[in-house]
């Protein structure tokens, strides 16, 4: 097994899609040992600290960046539906507990 393969292991069942309708938007969270973390696999983004520290000083890509794309391959995520009503709110809250970690 790849060291891919086995970091993406450790997140089966701890990636969410967070799917809103009409307008198919989408948010991913991942849950990480001490938290949840906002992924944007669009721009290789993460909200862990490691993200901060390491890969935007060029360093590797945290974990859970390294995981994401094979698990969305294999569809190891769960897909949560909302409605766009609940958009700007489910946003406003995620935030909010980004930024108290």
């Amino acid at each position: 097994m790849s060291n891919s393969s086995n970091i993406s292991h450790k997140f089966v069942n701890k990636v969410k899609l967070h799917y809103f309708t009409p307008s198919k938007r989408q948010l991913w969270t991942i849950i990480g040992k001490d938290n949840e973390y906002w992924l944007d696999p669009e721009l290789d983004y993460c909200s862990c600290k490691h993200y901060y520290f390491k890969t935007l000083s060029g360093k590797d890509k945290c974990q859970h960046l390294q995981s994401l794309n094979e698990l969305i391959k294999n569809k190891n995520y769960d897909k949560i539906e909302f409605s766009d009503d609940e958009y700007y709110n489910f946003l406003e809250l995620l935030i909010k507990d980004i930024l108290q970690k």
